[in-house]
């Protein structure tokens, strides 16, 4: 059993042997064919590089036929361009030196002229003078003969005389002035009548009538006793909360919201209204919906005033003043909603600056914001003039509207077309029939100060204010005072009372001058 084992052990010693040998000599025969083929190749790839290299020559010397036969050309073209250009700059060297040439013998001449002029005036200048010396001698002789004839000197004589020309020439100056002034008065009226019918006739507004106070309409009385509130808690922080007063008297069915703020009015109204339709009538209540109707009304300012800009067609204006915009409808002048009359005024404006030749846009937005200042005069201290000159400042406005702002008061001068037709317009919006309210007090000064003012003149005998004070009717004497003297006389009253008298429009003066024969027959 053992030498089976050994013997299988031996073959299969022999076989691993014999397999060993066969398979190293197959690799070696492997090897030596593959080195035979990888030379092949490498011949191959040399032969292949060889030709590669042989035509990069071939192509290399076509390039550097071709970039000589260019550069060869383009030499040529310089050199050609270059003779061309030495050509011509000869040429406008040789035509500037005959210019040169042709400008100086030009000069000479002309010096040559001026030479024998000179000598031609300054022989005249001293013949000038030698017959300028023997006038004034004669001159003086004349004087002396009149001074002796008329026993005065020629100063006395000269006084004399230019005060008799004033007084004869006096009535003359007057009737000059007033035919020239009639003739501009005719011509400026009939051009503002044809501007401000223009105006009035494309343009119509609506007519606001504000109140000072507000009124809430109830369903029941019982509801009075819900919004006084237990020991007055309700009303107390309504009227703290909002700023206003709350007025329950007897009146039924309603309670009475009085404020000189309209906005608090308006937002004191609308919080009145919800808390009676919601019912829930307590201090946290009324703080929740005092909020909630503040947020809205700030919402509907600025959508009031975006509409505002919209219906102009203006744009550009800062978010802040478009805010101020529309907060204007809660504010009034004299009876008149201040949003209205700057409607008002920004469109009459836009029509007369068109009319006249200037930016209509620029005139609606100097017209908008004239009265931009109302808007703040409850927050801050100061005018409306300057606060509406400080917040548009502020915001970059336009210079035009800078001044419409200050000169619609008289502070400043009018320095543009746009600038009047704002100011035109603001006069003629808050001289519309019904269009303000005005305090009796300041109207009866105002009449009182006219009246004076033309009676205090020479040759006047009666003045009347009439037509709300817009007219002053002045009865002269006229053995004082000729027709051509009434006119300066209205120029003087007028002037006058442009700078002693604060009023709103015009004020026309109206001198009256008449003769009366009277006799009785018997």
């Amino acid at each position: 059993m053992i030498n089976e084992i050994l013997l299988g052990g031996g073959i299969a010693t022999l076989s691993g042997l014999l397999g060993f040998f066969i398979s190293k000599k197959m690799s070696s025969a492997h090897f030596d064919i593959y080195t035979e083929q990888a030379k092949a190749m490498a011949n191959a790839i040399e032969k292949e590089a060889e030709l590669l290299l042989e035509r990069a020559n071939l192509k290399a010397r076509e390039i550097e036929l071709q970039a000589d036969k260019q550069y060869n050309d383009a030499s040529e073209r310089a050199i050609k361009d270059l003779s061309e250009r030495e050509e011509r700059l000869a040429n406008r060297e040789r035509t500037f030196t005959f210019n040169v040439e042709e400008e100086e013998a030009r000069l000479e001449r002309e010096r040559s002229v001026v030479s024998s002029l000179k000598v031609n005036v300054e022989r005249q200048s001293e013949g000038l003078n030698r017959l300028k010396s023997e006038y004034d001698q004669r001159l003086d002789k004349a004087i002396h003969a009149v001074e002796n004839a008329a026993g005065m000197t020629k100063d006395e004589a000269k006084e004399t005389l230019l005060r008799q020309v004033e007084e004869r020439s006096r009535a003359d100056i007057a009737h000059i002035v007033r035919r020239y002034e009639n003739e501009a008065k005719e011509e400026g009226e009939r051009k503002a009548n044809y501007i401000l019918a223009q105006a009035t006739s494309r343009f119509a507004s609506e007519f606001a009538h504000e109140r000072l106070t507000s009124t809430v309409q109830l369903s029941d009385d019982e509801l009075k006793g819900r919004i006084i509130g237990r020991e007055g808690r309700n009303i107390k922080t309504l009227e703290t909360l909002m700023g206003v007063d709350i007025i329950i008297d007897d009146t039924p069915n309603a309670i009475v919201v009085s404020s000189f703020n309209m906005y608090r009015r308006a937002i004191a109204t609308r919080t009145l209204e919800l808390l009676i339709e919601d019912g829930r009538i307590q201090p946290a209540r009324i703080e929740e919906i005092y909020q909630k109707v503040c947020d809205q009304f700030e919402e509907k300012i600025l959508e009031d005033g975006e509409n505002v800009i919209f219906e102009l067609g203006l744009s550009g204006l800062h978010p802040e003043l478009i805010k101020l915009i529309g907060r204007l409808r809660y504010r009034a002048s004299y009876g008149q909603n201040a949003l209205a009359h700057t409607l008002e005024v920004a469109n009459l404006a836009g029509i007369m600056a068109a009319e006249m030749g200037g930016d209509a846009l620029l005139a609606k937005r100097a017209g908008l914001l004239h009265d931009i200042g109302k808007a703040l005069t409850h927050d801050f201290e100061g005018s409306h003039v300057d606060l509406g000159a400080e917040v548009c400042r502020r915001y970059n406005e336009d210079p035009v509207v800078i001044n419409a702002i200050y000169a619609h008061h008289g502070l400043q001068e009018i320095e543009t077309i746009e600038c009047a037709a704002g100011c035109a317009g603001d006069a003629l919006s808050a001289a519309r029939p019904g269009a303000r309210r005005e305090v009796l007090e300041s109207f009866l000064k105002r009449v009182e100060e006219i009246e004076e003012i033309a009676s205090s003149k020479t040759g006047v005998k009666q003045a009347y204010a009439i037509n709300a004070g817009r007219e002053v009717r002045v009865m002269v004497s006229a053995e004082l005072v000729s027709d051509d003297e009434a006119s300066l006389l209205a120029k003087e009253i007028a002037q006058e009372i442009e700078s002693k008298v604060s009023y709103p429009g015009d004020i026309k003066v109206n001198v009256i001058r008449e003769s009366r024969a009277i006799e009785y027959a018997k």
